[in-house]
């Protein structure tokens, strides 16, 4: 499998042994983070890149994920969900990389380098890799309105539409009935 990778600074190191990992798991690994250290980087464009490849890759049919990472790993799944075809998720534990993959069918995944250990991040990716998404009707449902939302704006009716959720002054509120 082709695998994405970005960071900043703040996983210069992490990124160095991640890609020796990777490499020696079989994967295919693309580097799309800086080629120095800087500690006044911006990750938002290493991220971007990172993530235009993964989408890019996916749309051609070739298999291809994507790890990016920084401090925290927020600001770096928030520049990669800005890419139209991304869900990127941020991943704190084991469960959180099978889930990203199992419900959201999430294409990268973004982990706080400065978080976890390496070891404990490497098996957060190593999980979020191997994990299928199994492709249930509700998941795969939910993920085609993400996609519906992000192509054309298109939402699921609101419910509320046909009556706001506000009384009037000649209602009452009964606590109990809700």
């Amino acid at each position: 499998m082709r695998i994405h990778i970005a960071t900043d600074h703040a996983g210069m190191e992490f990124s160095t042994r991640l890609q020796h990992h990777l490499a020696e798991a079989g994967h295919d690994v693309v580097d799309h983070g800086p080629v120095a250290y800087d500690p006044l980087d911006d990750y938002p464009a290493f991220c971007i890149r990172a993530a235009q490849a993964v989408a890019e890759d996916q749309a051609r049919g070739i298999p291809t994920l994507g790890v990016v990472f920084g401090g925290s790993g927020n600001g770096e799944q928030i520049a990669s969900n800005k890419v139209r075809g991304i869900r990127a998720a941020l991943v704190w534990n084991i469960a959180t990389a099978e889930l990203a993959r199992e419900h959201n069918d999430a294409n990268v995944i973004a982990i706080g380098a400065r978080q976890h250990t390496f070891d404990e991040a490497v098996g957060f990716i190593d999980r979020f890799i191997a994990t299928p998404f199994p492709g249930e009707e509700r998941h795969a449902r939910r993920i085609a309105q993400l996609a519906a939302y992000e192509t054309d704006g298109t939402l699921e009716a609101d419910p509320r539409a046909a009556k706001p959720d506000v009384l009037d002054a000649s209602e009452t509120f009964d606590p109990e009935a809700g």
